[in-house]
C-alpha cells in the first residue's frame, strides 16, 4: 500500500487515491466540495487533551507520537478496516502546517505499518 501525507489545503490529485482526514475540527476555508475526501475519520485524531499537550511544539513529536500511539490502539479496528478501504493508495490529510510532525504522519506510519 501506498501511503502517503498531504495538506488538505494542497489541490487534490488522481495520485491521492482515497483522501482521509484525520483533524478532528473541520479545516478553515475548505469547502466539503473542494475537499475532495472519501472519509472524515475524525474519531481518529488526537484526544481534545493531546492535542492541546502538544500544541505543535517540535521538541515534543517524539513524547506526542508515543503517546497518540496509545491512543490509536483503541481504534486498531478502524485503522484495520481503512486499510481494507483505501485499497491501493491512501492519503492522510490534516490542515496543520507542519505534515512531518503531525497527527497525520503517524496515522499515516501505522497504517503503513498495518498494510505490511
Amino acid at each position: 500500500m501506498d501511503v502517503k501525507v498531504k495538506r488538505i489545503y494542497e489541490e487534490p490529485a488522481r495520485s491521492d487515491g482515497f483522501r482521509v482526514l484525520v483533524d478532528r475540527v473541520w479545516p478553515r476555508g475548505v469547502s466539503k466540495e473542494d475537499a475532495a475526501l472519501d472519509l472524515w475519520a475524525k474519531e481518529l485524531a488526537p484526544s481534545t487533551e493531546l492535542r492541546k499537550w502538544y500544541g505543535h511544539r517540535p521538541e515534543l513529536f517524539d513524547d506526542f507520537r508515543a503517546r497518540y500511539l496509545q491512543e490509536l490502539e483503541e481504534h486498531r479496528e478502524r485503522l484495520e478496516a481503512l486499510v481494507q478501504q483505501a485499497g491501493k493508495r491512501i492519503t492522510v490529510l490534516t490542515a496543520t502546517k507542519d505534515v512531518d510532525r503531525s497527527n497525520a504522519a503517524v496515522v499515516a506510519a501505522r497504517l503503513a505499518e498495518l498494510a505490511r
